[in-house]
């Protein structure tokens, strides 16, 4: 499998009129990040996304069915999917030095990787930074970030530095979504929660969390330690709950085959659904309260 045949799986999720396929961005090579939309454009939104990790592509194909299962649901909203973050690591992945456009470039992320033309194991982008460590939510005060280029947890010489991180900022400050859900690889884990939050923020969050793992069976933990990523941008500038869902037993190897996208398909075809029915359900409520509480002080003047 190649990145640009995971893209054509992704451009031809746009064949059917009820999804809209188009471009996030471009990756620092030049690859398209693409996007997709179901549903409707008004109400709560949930942006799922996909290979931040580059080992991790197995996320992007889970997404790509995602779309294909849930546009024959009913709900009321929408759904933003990003399945492919990161085309560039991927490619160094699935594709090998080759896949890398500059001679010069090749010479620096082969030494990056120790010399090794395997690049299995990489999780950065093609610039040797880590996605997920390079927002600027407590940027650089993670306990694994590296401060040098590396196959992971590198964190960029500075905040947001990466035109994929910069992609997925844009994106999400333009259209707002109410929730943000992020899949990585492996461990069968529901992470949440960010330093930030306030206590009610924070229960918020777990509530949304602990309604997924009951449909997944997965475990849910509070993220403690790791800082700089997708899910702590989320949480800390948009203002949202967000988690990250772990897929794929631990007993797996990194990159996950995708001899096994069915089963970890199968204890995640609903979570969009129950996430957006979540979030709908908990801002119902707010309206609700905010509409006594106002009654309430009506009655008292």
């Amino acid at each position: 499998m190649t990145v640009d045949e995971i893209n054509a799986k992704i451009l031809a999720l746009g064949k059917d009129k009820r999804v809209d396929v188009f471009r996030v961005g471009k990756s620092l090579f030049g690859r398209d990040v693409l996007g997709v939309h179901i549903g409707s454009y008004t109400g709560n939104q949930i942006m799922l996304t996909g290979a931040i990790h580059a080992r991790e592509y197995v996320t992007s194909l889970l997404l790509i069915k995602l779309v294909q299962y849930t546009v024959d649901k009913s709900f009321d909203g929408g759904f933003y999917f990003v399945p492919l973050v990161n085309p560039d690591g991927v490619a160094l992945v699935l594709e090998g030095i080759e896949s890398v456009p500059c001679a010069n470039f090749k010479e620096y992320i082969k030494s990056i990787n120790g010399g090794s033309e395997d690049f299995s194991q990489w999780k950065a982008n093609g610039e040797a930074v880590d996605l997920n460590v390079n927002f600027d939510a407590l940027w650089g005060q993670g306990v694994q970030n590296v401060k040098c280029p590396a196959p992971g947890n590198f964190i960029g010489f500075y905040p947001e530095s990466e035109r994929e991180v910069k992609n997925l900022i844009t994106f999400s400050q333009r259209n707002m979504p109410a929730m943000t859900i992020d899949y990585h690889t492996k461990g069968e884990v529901i992470y949440y929660g960010f330093e930030t939050q306030t206590p009610s923020e924070l229960a918020t969050n777990l509530k949304i969390a602990n309604n997924i793992a009951e449909y997944t069976g997965y475990t849910v933990i509070r993220s403690e330690g790791s800082v700089g990523g997708f899910q702590d941008y989320s949480i800390s500038s948009l203002k949202i709950p967000s988690v990250t869902i772990e897929v794929g037993r631990s007993s797996l190897e990194h990159p996950i085959d995708e001899v096994y996208l069915q089963e970890i398909f199968e204890r995640n075809k609903d979570v969009p659904l129950i996430a957006l029915n979540s979030v709908n359900a908990i801002k119902s409520a707010g309206r609700v309260s905010g509409k006594r509480l106002w009654k309430g002080l009506c009655m008292r003047r």
